[in-house]
């Protein structure tokens, strides 16, 4: 049986991936790297963002300063009424952010066997995955 996984980013991650300066970016490379490589080992791999953490990021997938995630096959999770819905009740009842509510929303939604998060802010993912097993990765 194959496993699925899918690694989802905050905005840190995709802030440090964005910019080869950042401090993070090796880390955060090295571990989108790797969920690549083990797609390609016919793992079951995707490795997404939700909307909200785009916007939160200032992600512009058409802009120049973005280029270089881009040539990444990073998939978008759209902030649609279902997530939404979800997202706000996670916000109301943990006081996360908005992008926090979103990939809490996108933790319940995500039809995975494994659930990785790369985060620079662990307590508050858990917070959002409202109990849901999650392997946070602290970037």
């Amino acid at each position: 049986m194959n496993m699925t996984r899918v690694v989802l980013l905050d905005n840190e991650a995709v802030q440090a991936l964005r910019d080869p300066a950042h401090r993070k970016h090796q880390r955060a490379l090295d571990e989108v790297a790797f969920a690549f490589r083990r797609a390609v080992r016919a793992l079951r791999v995707r490795v997404a963002v939700p909307a909200a953490v785009r916007v939160e990021a200032g992600w512009d997938r058409t802009a120049a300063a973005w280029a270089f995630i881009n040539r990444f096959p990073i998939t978008d999770i759209p902030l649609d009424a279902g997530h939404a819905d979800v997202a706000a009740g996670i916000a109301n009842r943990t006081g996360v952010s908005v992008a926090d509510a979103h990939l809490g929303a996108a933790i319940r939604a995500a039809e995975a066997d494994h659930v990785t998060v790369l985060t620079s802010g662990p307590v508050g993912m858990r917070k959002a995955a409202e109990g849901r097993h999650i392997k946070v990765v602290a970037l």
